[in-house]
C-alpha cells in the first residue's frame, strides 16, 4: 500500500566553510537514508559515506532506517578532527606549566 501523503523535512551537512541545508518533500514513512539519498547531497558533497557517518534528527543520533516526520531536520555529521576531551586535556595542562614557577624567580 502506498502512502501519498508528503512531509516537509530538512537535511543539513556542514564543513569549516560552508553549510547546506536542503528543504525537502518527501513521502511520509521514508526513512532517514532514503531522504538524504533522495535529497542529492552525496551528490554535491561526494565525501560523504553514509554507511560510516553518524546521523542524527535535531541533535540526537540516530539510525539509518528511523523514520522521519513532519519537519525533521536530519544532521549529517563529520569525524571529529581531534578528540574534544584531549584538546581540553592537553590545554589544561599547558597551563599548569606557564603557571608553575611563577613566584619568586631570584633566589
Amino acid at each position: 500500500m502506498e502512502n501519498d501523503k508528503q512531509i516537509s523535512v530538512e537535511i543539513a551537512y556542514a564543513l569549516p566553510d560552508v553549510q547546506r541545508i536542503i528543504a525537502l518533500d518527501i513521502s511520509e514513512g521514508l526513512e532517514l537514508a532514503a531522504a538524504v539519498k533522495q535529497s542529492g547531497i552525496l551528490e554535491e558533497f561526494p565525501e560523504i559515506d553514509l554507511d560510516s557517518s553518524k546521523v542524527g534528527i535535531f541533535g540526537k543520533l540516530k539510525k539509518a532506517n528511523t523514520i522521519l516526520r513532519e519537519g525533521d531536520r536530519v544532521e549529517i555529521y563529520r569525524k571529529l578532527i581531534a578528540d574534544p576531551k584531549q584538546v581540553r586535556k592537553d590545554r589544561a595542562a599547558q597551563g599548569k606549566k606557564t603557571r608553575k614557577g611563577g613566584g619568586n624567580a631570584t633566589e
